[in-house]
């Protein structure tokens, strides 16, 4: 029985959740909240094994809620959001800032053609987060003076020109995709290409929210179009994405790998096969084994390969499974992450 904490301010909305959640037999609602001061007090005493949570609320917000919970009796936290424009919906990623792991959409109402979609969506993203191990987070100001000093990264620089970099990640990936993107400088001399799972309806609020720390320009990606240096294009919704032979973006709806569209595997085997040996290939944290395999066909062709460390890994699944394939050229951390990036494809 997997123990949950709804926390949300509407009555309304409210039961609403709890109906869902109870509905399926794993799961048991063990508490409610309706500020953010309940959800951290809640946190404490009831020990959930995971929170749903809502932002805008009385006292104190989701934002701050979460990241005390997250310093104090830390929980696998999911943001459900009502919200509806990009920009309302980039203001909630601020929320894996504060340590949540995940977004989801509020379901629709019960009558509504995709309620039973966006119900099971809720469902199955409270069973997946309840097996992450989620660690305490200090304070900002205790984690500034505790953080020690990192060797500089030394990264073997290929003779080849490195044209493209693809990226993929699930559990965990915004975070780290942010600590990547936002330091890399704006004259990087390669296209990033980026898959990011994520639930239906988050990837342009997801792009933006991207966007305000990255000095690269970030787009959700369209069919056709060129791929440029110094840009950032992240997959969207419901479509696979590749690149043809003349770097352009090809997106598809061919069938699902690994139960997802789009996927690592099906973007890591694109560019294996477009760009060879000029490519560099990044696998972060998430559950599965997507773009393992294919980690390794970019690595038989040429490319460099990096996975990230278990250490820094919310989920260590995806990058763990490309270390035991031997499909890796680097194991790192996200810091270094970026800077091998900028070694391999500015050549400094």
């Amino acid at each position: 029985m997997i123990n949950v904490l709804i926390v949300e301010d509407s009555p309304v909305v409210r039961e609403f959740l709890i109906h869902i959640i109870s509905s399926d037999p794993e799961l048991h609602v063990i508490g409610t909240a309706h500020n953010g001061e309940e959800a951290v007090e809640a946190a404490r005493f009831k020990k959930p094994d995971v929170i749903t949570m809502d932002i805008h609320m009385p006292k104190m917000n989701g934002f701050d809620a979460t990241r005390r919970i997250m310093e104090t009796h830390p929980a696998p936290i999911i943001i459900v959001s009502g919200s509806s424009t990009f920009e309302e919906i980039a203001t909630t990623f601020r929320a894996m800032e504060a340590g949540a792991l995940a977004v989801v959409a509020r379901p629709q109402g019960i009558g509504h053609p995709e309620y039973e979609t966006t119900a099971k969506e809720l469902i199955e993203t409270v069973k997946l987060m309840s097996e992450v191990k989620v660690i305490r987070r200090w304070s900002k100001a205790r984690t500034e003076l505790t953080v020690p000093l990192v060797p500089k990264m030394e990264v073997m620089i290929p003779p080849t020109e490195i044209r493209v970099v693809a990226i993929g990640a699930s559990t965990g990936g915004p975070m780290v995709l942010q600590t990547i993107l936002s330091r890399l400088p704006k004259n990087f001399l390669a296209p990033v290409l980026v898959v990011q799972h994520m639930a239906s309806g988050f990837i342009h609020g997801f792009a933006e929210w991207l966007g305000q720390t990255s000095q690269l320009p970030v787009h959700v990606a369209a069919n056709g179009e060129y791929i440029l240096p110094g840009h950032a294009y992240v997959a969207p919704d419901g479509f696979q994405m590749g690149v043809e032979m003349r770097g352009r973006i090809a997106l598809s709806q061919d069938e699902p790998e690994n139960g997802l569209r789009p996927s690592v595997s099906y973007l890591f085997r694109s560019v294996a096969r477009v760009f060879g040996q000029n490519a560099v290939g990044v696998l972060l944290t998430g559950m599965g084994k997507d773009g393992a395999e294919e980690l390794k066909l970019m690595r038989q062709k040429g490319a460099v390969t990096i996975a990230q460390d278990e250490e820094s890994s919310v989920v260590h699944g995806m990058p763990g499974e490309a270390i035991k394939l031997d499909a890796t050229t680097y194991v790192l951390s996200p810091d270094k992450i970026s800077e091998a990036l900028i070694s391999l494809v500015n050549k400094k």
